[in-house]
């Protein structure tokens, strides 16, 4: 019996940290950037917040200072209502940030790192693995010790007990400038995920430029996962499993205002549409509902996202097609 029995839908690890977004949008990154507003960052947090902003059970694993940036963050992620018991605030380190460029493409970012990788395995609880439906992390914990060994043992215990294994591979020389350890550690860390989203950037960066988007899609399923979501921003996405392509989804025209998060966005609401059990090519029609929301506003979504008039509108949308 668990000491606590109340279960997540989806339990992140990994980093935590502050974003100072750029106020105006600028076309040559951060040289070009003056003022900045802060928010809470890092993929792992972002995606908890998104999956309880869609009425879901989330929980994060991370470690912060146990100053104004740590308290700002903790706040933030209980406020969205997600679970921060397993959140660590530690004296010793300070909390990590990151300074970002608002823009349409794909935004430029300096990060300065502390608290986030110095996550150890013996703060990864146990039962917080148990608890959970979906374990997810992303590539920045793996970047650097001990928060790797942290991620893996969280892995190792998610798929022993047969969870879902999600792993974004939103892989950037910045953070993790040797390449050939990036490779080889990532292929450990793969062995256990199920399913993966890699965007084509992010494929581009890891397997090089070339190749089909097909091809790349084969390459992260050699990997190890069942599971490959691969988004490629204006040209829409293609899901595939078991290496058989199940949907290639276009994107739609819209008036893109703020990239920042949108990756997270689709993420989330892909992994809350597969644990209502919807079929895989339903689940990205959801997300696409949910990251054109995200494109098309400035800063956060709501503190609430109307789940239901998500499912709503994409079934009117599909019943348009059909007629």
């Amino acid at each position: 019996m668990l000491k606590n029995s109340k279960r997540f839908d989806v339990l992140t690890i990994g980093e935590t940290l502050v974003d100072f977004i750029s106020t105006e949008e600028t076309t040559n990154g951060l040289l070009g950037a003056a003022n900045f507003g802060k928010y809470l960052g890092g993929s792992p947090a972002n995606i908890a917040v998104y999956v309880s902003k869609l009425g879901g059970k989330s929980a994060i694993i991370s470690k912060t200072g146990i100053g104004v940036f740590g308290q700002f963050l903790k706040g933030e992620l209980q406020y969205h209502g997600v679970n921060t018991d397993y959140m660590i605030m530690d004296h010793r380190v300070h909390t990590s940030f990151i300074f970002v460029s608002r823009s349409q493409a794909t935004p430029d970012f300096e990060p300065y790192r502390n608290g986030d990788y110095k996550l150890t395995p013996q703060e990864v609880a146990v039962d917080a693995i148990s608890r959970a439906k979906v374990v997810h992390a992303s590539t920045w914990g793996p970047s650097r010790e001990p928060c790797r060994s942290a991620i893996k043992k969280a892995f190792w215990l998610a798929k022993d007990q047969g969870k879902i294994v999600s792993f974004d591979p939103n892989y950037s020389p910045i953070i993790w400038p040797d390449y050939q350890e990036a490779q080889q550690v990532l292929r450990e860390i793969y062995r256990y995920a199920t399913i993966t989203k890699p965007s084509l950037d992010d494929a581009q960066r890891l397997f090089g430029a070339g190749h089909t988007p097909e091809q790349y899609i084969e390459m992260f399923h050699e990997l190890g996962p069942e599971t490959v979501v691969l988004t490629m921003g204006g040209d829409g996405s293609i899901v595939s499993h078991d290496g058989n392509i199940i949907v290639q989804l276009p994107a739609r025209p819209i008036k893109v205002v703020d990239v920042t998060g949108a990756g997270d966005s689709y993420w989330a609401g892909f992994l809350v549409a597969m644990l209502d059990g919807h079929p895989l090519e339903t689940c990205a029609r959801f997300a696409r509902e949910l990251v054109e929301l995200k494109l098309t506003t400035v800063g956060p979504l709501p503190s609430e996202i109307d789940r239901q008039a998500l499912h709503d509108r994409l079934s009117a949308t599909n019943r348009t097609v059909r007629e």
